[in-house]
């Protein structure tokens, strides 16, 4: 299926480059992407196979996700976040599993994970109430993922959860205002005393060490994988994207391109420009390679059934935050070189740098942060992070 879904998704590619500069200007994605999307089966890569999904390669999925960036930043982003929580899904209990897809395989699910909820145990579960930012896509989702901090009787936080909620127990704010990623419409998603099942509740703790209770139901190996590789190269994955089809948008348009000034002549001839190309082209292999090899050997080590080494997780996130670090490099780079008329509005390289940019600030791309849990791991130092 995921070839498939491959080779469909890049007819599809004109249409939504086509569409980039409206998404863009009008900060919404229109439903008929969403549709195409949907009808290709990029939504079910990563969903379980008993539910209509295709269980497939997540190096599968992130190529799909870098070829829609490239095409356009805000659908890109969109379809890594709504695609990648098809998988998450699979981790929770087996119940919540079919409350959401028993209505079809295509449902769609949002996300806002901060643990901005105050998460009040009740009988049966538990109460919710709180205020999210940035849910991506929202507005084409039935269910939202959302996270919340558990308070003891003192009213102190005892522990972090990631719990489901549906369309009718959240409203969504229309905030979303940006200067990157504009079409994505990141609204707020808004919950008043919301209650939530137990079987709709997950230790964001025992999902961080591979005991998620949907492995009781979801065996295969794409579910053995770590929640902290799996998210954040999705994210990183996005932006690289943005980055390569910005490269590719450049080189294209530089080809004819005249200079009017520095001596005039053309511009391919020009060597500087020519060293450009070249750095720029290196940022984006190399970030493509490392994402790629990791996942392969993350993934390798759970088709095998043995466990993942720290060692392992911290390496993938290490080159995760260095691939969006890479991207950005290279962006910059493109952008510096462009010339005044790719400071339009709507230009696609400006466009692409700002989409890009607005993606590097997400929490996954961390860079500082995540290169110092390697340099602790590397030192022999402890590490406790959810997203590794």
């Amino acid at each position: 299926m995921s070839s498939e879904v491959l080779e469909t998704v890049r007819e599809l590619l004109p249409g939504i480059a086509e569409r980039a500069r409206a998404v863009d200007d009008k900060g919404r994605i229109p439903a008929e992407t969403i549709r195409e999307l949907t009808g290709a089966g990029v939504f079910r890569m990563l969903q379980p196979a008993r539910y209509g999904g295709a269980e497939g390669d997540p190096v599968d999925f992130y190529t799909v996700v870098r070829d829609v960036s490239g095409a356009c930043g805000s659908t890109g982003w969109v379809t890594a976040v709504l695609g990648v929580h098809s998988w998450h899904l699979g981790l929770f209990p087996d119940a919540a599993q079919r409350e959401v897809w028993d209505a079809g395989p295509d449902t769609l699910v949002a996300s806002s994970y901060a643990p901005i909820g105050r998460l009040t145990p009740v009988d049966g579960g538990f109460e919710i109430s709180g205020r999210w930012a940035f849910s991506s896509g929202c507005e084409f989702a039935s269910w939202v993922l959302l996270g919340g901090l558990v308070v003891g009787a003192e009213g102190r936080p005892v522990d972090f959860m990631t719990v489901l909620l549906p369309r009718a127990d959240y409203g969504i704010r229309e905030v979303w205002d940006s200067m990157g990623l504009r079409g994505t419409a990141s609204d707020d998603i808004v919950v008043d005393r919301a209650f939530v099942p137990a079987h709709r509740a997950m230790r964001n703790y025992d999902q961080a060490r591979l005991r998620a209770p949907g492995h009781k139901v979801n065996t295969g190996p794409l579910y053995r994988l770590p929640f902290g590789t799996i998210f954040t190269t999705t994210v990183s994955s996005s932006v690289i994207g943005v980055a390569a089809g910005c490269y590719r948008s450049y080189v294209a348009q530089m080809r004819d391109r005249i200079r009017l000034s520095l001596g005039g002549g053309r511009f391919v001839e020009d060597e500087f420009a020519q060293v450009a190309v070249a750095r720029a082209a290196s940022e984006i292999d190399a970030a493509v390679l490392q994402t790629e090899r990791n996942m392969r050997d993350v993934h390798g080590h759970a088709v095998r059934g043995e466990e993942i080494p720290m060692e392992l997780r911290l390496r993938a996130r290490r080159d995760q935050v260095r691939g969006t670090e890479r991207a950005i490099e290279a962006i910059d780079i493109l952008f510096k070189t462009a010339g005044g008329n790719s400071l339009r509005r709507g230009h696609v390289i400006e466009r692409s740098w700002r989409d890009a940019h607005a993606g590097s600030v997400h929490v996954a791309n961390d860079v500082d942060r995540a290169l110092a849990m390697y340099g602790r791991g590397e030192f022999g130092l402890a590490v406790e992070d959810n997203l590794v």
